[in-house]
């Protein structure tokens, strides 16, 4: 990473955006039956775990967009010399149940960003925390962590074997129309997601991404199935990529303390996304 480029992430900490959207009916609905039949829902009037990512998205203007299909400028914008951005971890706490009609507020902070070295090169994390509160006030807590890196080869080291004991699993199958309706759910034109030859050949994946706040969402569901009821906190740490139409295994384990412990597993047996819930 050039100095120029460091010293623009490093302007960007204690920046602070905000947006507004609506828990409509429609957009319930299409949540529901985007990942259906995976979604839980314990009432109609109650929004399922992980709907909060579908609300205010950024609106950026199609001549305002990157060659990667994301915002070429702003708060959030990939740095010119480490333009592949992922989610890396992120937490949540669940205050409130957001609810059909529910007037909604983000508030969005650029907190922390953090230069590293990797394996692969220099990696940038940024951390933002969002605070979102309908017109009742705050529902849900969370920390989202980025990372930024280079444009080079995305395959993965091979993964030694897991020793996870699951206790319940729950199979999904990933097809082009589960990603195309999440991105159009998210508004995420990241085009990782569905232009086979950027992520092949730009971004140098295997084929394209599974959302990683798709995978989030599915396991945050999975885990208000087996616990029976919505989740206090929820945390989750990104392993490696997800790529190409599959079946991924969600599965979950008892943790101490009464916790939850889940993670993906995809066709090959390899981790993808890690997590934990506290109840």
């Amino acid at each position: 990473m050039t100095p120029s480029d460091e010293q623009a992430l490093q302007r960007r900490v204690g920046q602070t955006s905000e947006a507004t959207d609506t828990v409509s009916p429609r957009l319930l609905a299409s949540f529901r039956a985007t990942l259906a039949p995976h979604v839980y829902d314990i009432d109609e009037s109650i929004a399922p775990p992980g709907l909060h990512w579908c609300l205010a998205p950024e609106l950026v203007a199609a001549d305002s967009l990157g060659d990667d299909g994301h915002a070429a400028r702003g708060a959030l914008a990939a740095p010119a010399t480490l333009p592949r951005r992922m989610w890396a971890s992120g937490k949540l706490g669940f205050l409130a149940p957001l609810r059909v009609n529910d007037e909604v507020r983000r508030r969005s902070t650029i907190s922390q960003v953090q230069n590293k070295q990797g394996r692969s090169g220099a990696l940038c994390f940024v951390t933002v925390q969002h605070q979102w509160a309908n017109q009742h006030g705050p529902v849900i807590d969370e920390t989202q962590v980025i990372v930024f890196r280079a444009a080079t080869s995305a395959a993965s080291a091979p993964q030694a074997p897991t020793t996870f004991r699951s206790t319940q699993t729950r199979a999904v199958q990933v097809d082009p129309v589960l990603l195309f309706r999440y991105s159009a759910l998210t508004f995420n034109a990241h085009r990782i997601h569905y232009d086979l030859r950027y992520a092949t050949e730009v971004a140098h994946y295997a084929d394209v991404v599974i959302h990683g706040p798709l995978q989030a969402t599915l396991l945050l569901n999975f885990a208000a199935r087996v616990g029976g009821r919505l989740p206090r906190t929820f945390s989750y740490l990104g392993i490696r990529a997800a790529t190409g139409t599959q079946r991924l295994l969600l599965r979950a384990a008892a943790g101490h303390e009464g916790e939850l412990a889940l993670d993906v597993q995809d066709a090959d047996g390899a981790v993808t996304m890690q997590a934990e819930v506290a109840w």
